[in-house]
């Protein structure tokens, strides 16, 4: 039960990677490190969930707060690399109707990647 969290800045835009397992127990960290963000108008916050391998309804909060501040602070918020499984949660909920998600997968048909 870990999990990284690491921003790196380029500009107007702020890269975050998260890896690990987010829940109870680690989604408090998760909310510390976004917290601590400054976060400047007009700025494009990207944050990588290529390598998140578990996230539940708490994790999902974090994510519904954050996006709500960047909002607020008129910034815009990205969700890249998410893998099938975690884009399936942000569908379910709705969630992905509100955000910006770019997703890594490929979709198979026939044994062949579209």
């Amino acid at each position: 039960m870990n999990i990284n969290v690491q921003f790196q800045k380029e500009g107007q835009v702020i890269n975050g990677y998260i890896k690990g397992e987010i829940d109870t127990y680690t989604a408090p960290i998760l909310r510390e490190e976004l917290d601590a963000l400054e976060i400047e108008k007009d700025s494009l916050i990207q944050l990588d969930l290529s390598r998140v391998s578990y996230l539940d309804s708490t994790g999902l909060g974090i994510f519904v707060a954050f996006y709500k501040r960047v909002v607020k602070e008129n910034a815009r918020l990205k969700l890249v690399g998410l893998t099938a499984r975690l884009v399936r949660l942000f569908e379910i909920t709705g969630l992905s109707e509100l955000m910006d998600i770019e997703t890594n997968t490929k979709v198979e048909f026939n044994n062949e990647s579209i």
